[in-house]
């Protein structure tokens, strides 16, 4: 039986059974996001599984056999996919800046669509979170050349993810600004040939463009740095750029403006989230996607911020962090969230919009098989046997 709140669907019942106040959504109930409607509120969130063919990063068989099975949430986030080779930082990750990764992924929206789902791509610059060895020797860039603890993923001898220290990175140059920009409409305008129906901007957890609003790694004394508004223009103009390859309907946003991510922790990152969702609710996107800081040990957000959020961008929200069923229902009764996306209980839950609903117990999770490798911990994973 498919969960439901108590009394008509999505109305708020007194103790007689009358309705009583607004409408309250369900996580299994359609919702419109931009130019897409879909079937339910359960997303996937966009995860780094490390599967892509080398020499190349091309999505392959495996990867579209990954997403096929996981085709009934209402929108399935792509892992993050660089948008240059300048944009890479982990072993293995695809990319969506050359002829065979487009025809890659084209595969892969294809079967996804085949099967009635939804599937937007994430682009990704990594910036400062990558090692030289992605880069022919050369430093990863940054908005500012300064030292900072965190590690990425290589390769091992044996094959397997390798965790190794980043450098210190180079700040790109004003001059570079405008080619980093065009990489990101040149990525939109793969993603459209490449058959996704969105694209999301990851503008969170500590890579490129929340290195530049983030106070603590933007040391820059140009019109890209200072103030907060100038450390959001990368952002913003990237945004612009994205919305200029495709249009507003067709494009999200990702942020994460509390808690520490990849050696990034701004100091100012609450007015930072608001200031941005304000900014990119003016352009009609799709959504905003807020990545909460308790998926990665940090504190949940009080409904006090996420009240400001939801007062400061006019359009769709989407949360994702450490939610559960309840945590899910909650925040959207409050009208704080208008879907959710869920992450590692989907890696091991292809099915999980209808273990939700209906109340049927999860796959347990194997997270020494998130990262790299080849079909064990990534397609088979079983969705549920009635029998």
């Amino acid at each position: 039986m498919t969960h439901r709140p108590e009394g008509p669907v999505g109305e708020r019942n007194s103790r007689d059974g009358a309705p009583v106040g607004p409408p309250v959504p369900s996580l299994f109930e359609p919702l419109d996001l931009g130019a897409v409607r879909t079937d339910n509120r359960v997303l996937m969130a966009p995860l780094t599984r490390m599967r892509a063919t080398v020499p190349g990063d091309v999505p392959n068989e495996l990867m579209r056999d990954y997403y096929v099975q996981r085709a009934s949430a209402g929108l399935m986030i792509s892992e993050g996919t660089q948008i240059s080779p300048e944009g890479k930082g982990y072993m293995d990750t695809p990319g969506i800046h050359d002829a065979a990764q487009v025809a890659g992924w084209r595969a892969v929206t294809d079967a996804v669509h085949e099967a009635g789902g939804l599937i937007a791509a994430q682009l990704w610059h990594v910036g400062r979170v990558s090692h030289e060895s992605f880069h022919d020797g050369g430093l990863p860039v940054s908005a500012s050349a300064q030292p900072y603890r965190n590690r990425t993923s290589v390769r091992g001898e044996d094959g397997r993810p390798v965790r190794v220290a980043c450098p210190t990175p180079r700040a790109l140059g004003l001059h570079e600004i405008p080619r980093v920009i065009e990489d990101y409409r040149r990525a939109t305008v793969n993603a459209r040939a490449a058959g996704f129906d969105l694209v999301e901007i990851h503008g969170a957890h500590g890579y490129l463009l929340h290195q530049f609003l983030a106070a603590d790694s933007n040391q820059r004394a140009d019109e890209y740095g200072g103030s907060l508004a100038a450390r959001a223009r990368l952002m913003l103009e990237v945004t612009d750029a994205v919305i200029d390859a495709w249009s507003a309907d067709r494009v999200a946003v990702r942020i994460s403006p509390i808690g520490a991510f990849n050696g990034t922790e701004d100091p100012e990152g609450a007015d930072a989230g608001l200031f941005v969702a304000g900014e990119l609710g003016r352009r009609g996107l799709a959504f905003l996607h807020l990545s909460e800081p308790d998926w990665a040990g940090g504190p949940e957000l009080d409904d006090d911020y996420r009240r400001a959020l939801r007062e400061a961008h006019a359009g769709p929200i989407v949360g994702a962090g450490n939610y559960d069923l309840a945590k899910a229902e909650r925040l959207l009764g409050a009208g704080l969230v208008d879907a959710v996306a869920f992450g590692r209980s989907f890696i091991a839950n292809p099915d999980l919009p209808r273990r939700l609903s209906d109340g049927l117990p999860l796959n347990p999770q194997r997270p020494e098989s998130f990262y790299g490798g080849g079909a064990e911990g990534y397609t088979d994973y079983p969705a549920y046997d009635v029998a």
